[in-house]
């Protein structure tokens, strides 16, 4: 499978980060990428320039060019959840029309990274009950997981996991971000390794830039073999 989605446990967990990270990881092992994010909310303003976050992301570190069309499909300026940002807009968020643009992209492109908005039961419109979850579930494609190291990482990580299995989700491993080698933090990963012991968990440190990673291949251990020609340790 040459095509995932990038999903939280919460919103401001470090998505776009690892969504990014991933990228420019594969496209060093000469593959076309595309991170596509269906979904973003809140606008940011500096002077006379407003643009979003996560494209924005994209955009500047990706080691290629890529097409503003194919990195986003819904862009709402208030920060709030989906179903909202967009109700706030008169606007409504079709998940055919995502689960199109993706089916289109994995066609076009070797890799499409999926970055998830917010956690998986994120709602997507105002007066139906359809989630994330329902479009990532639908789309058939795994996730790599990505929680916080502070506390309650434990728990939120394992209702995660658990919503992901129930709806037979493959989960490809889960990454943790924002690690700052606290003995809380410690503490985290030794017992979330207690409780998933055979899925790949990467651990992403604190306060380090996005090129600081380029050297590096700690996400071979998230990515399937089909995809790098590698297998995993």
């Amino acid at each position: 499978m040459n095509h995932f989605w990038v999903a939280g446990t919460d919103t401001d967990v470090g998505k776009t980060f690892i969504t990014t990270l991933i990228m420019r990881y594969l496209q060093r092992k000469g593959l076309k990428v595309v991170p596509y994010k269906p979904v973003q909310t809140g606008a940011v303003k500096k002077g006379d320039i407003t643009y979003y976050y996560d494209t924005s992301t994209y955009l500047n570190y990706s080691l290629h060019p890529l097409s503003p069309e194919s990195i986003n499909s819904y862009s709402f300026p208030v920060p709030a959840s989906p179903h909202y940002a967009a109700e706030l807009e008169g606007e409504w968020i079709s998940g055919a029309q995502i689960l199109n643009k993706i089916s289109h992209l994995t066609k076009e492109y070797d890799a499409v990274i999926c970055e998830g908005a917010g956690g998986l039961f994120v709602p997507l419109q105002p007066h139906t009950a359809l989630t994330l979850l329902d479009i990532i579930q639908r789309s058939k494609l795994p996730v790599v997981l990505v929680t916080p190291s502070k506390l309650g990482m434990i728990n939120h990580t394992l209702l995660s996991l658990d919503a992901l299995n129930t709806r037979g989700i493959e989960v490809l491993g889960i990454v943790i971000n924002q690690y700052k080698n606290s003995p809380i933090e410690q503490n985290n990963v030794q017992t979330l390794r207690r409780f998933i012991p055979d899925k790949p968990i990467v651990i992403v440190e604190g306060n380090r830039t996005i090129e600081s990673f380029d050297g590096e291949t700690i996400f071979e251990r998230l990515i399937t073999v089909e995809l790098l020609g590698t297998s995993r340790p």
